[in-house]
């Protein structure tokens, strides 16, 4: 299949598929990704998680996901590194990526446009939450 297909694959099934906004959350940290994940489903989205880069590039190619939320500091692939493998992927060169960090959120804010968004961490969930139903339109 070419990519260009691809792209039109991916956007009839969002159109035509259950409605439902499908969240990759990628931390190495468990009780972030868990807590994060599940202030996500109580609003109404599907989640994912994975604990590294590679393992959410896995994911990627398995699933469907509308946004990903990524830490910066993991083992395997860092948040950057997979933002920058994300880009190189044709299909999905305009999923939105949000960067959540403890001390390296400047280094997403050092390149306006990179990321979809930057948190801070600790982050306010209510506005990660605003963030996600912005950047999905829901």
């Amino acid at each position: 299949m070419v990519p260009v297909a691809c792209s039109v694959v991916r956007r009839h099934r969002r159109e035509i598929g259950d409605g439902v906004n499908t969240i990759l959350v990628v931390d190495d940290e468990y009780l972030i990704a868990d807590i994060l994940g599940f202030a996500l489903e109580d609003e109404g989205y599907l989640v994912e998680k994975a604990s590294n880069g590679r393992k959410a590039l896995d994911a990627l190619k398995e699933k469907r996901v509308d946004l990903v939320i990524t830490d910066y500091m993991m083992p395997v692939l860092n948040g950057e590194e997979l933002l920058q493998a994300i880009r190189e992927e044709l299909e999905l060169a305009d999923l939105p990526v949000i960067l959540m960090s403890g001390a390296q959120a400047s280094q997403g804010r050092a390149c306006p446009g990179k990321f979809a968004a930057v948190f801070d961490k600790p982050f306010d969930m209510d506005r990660m939450i605003a963030t996600v139903r912005e950047l999905l339109g829901t």
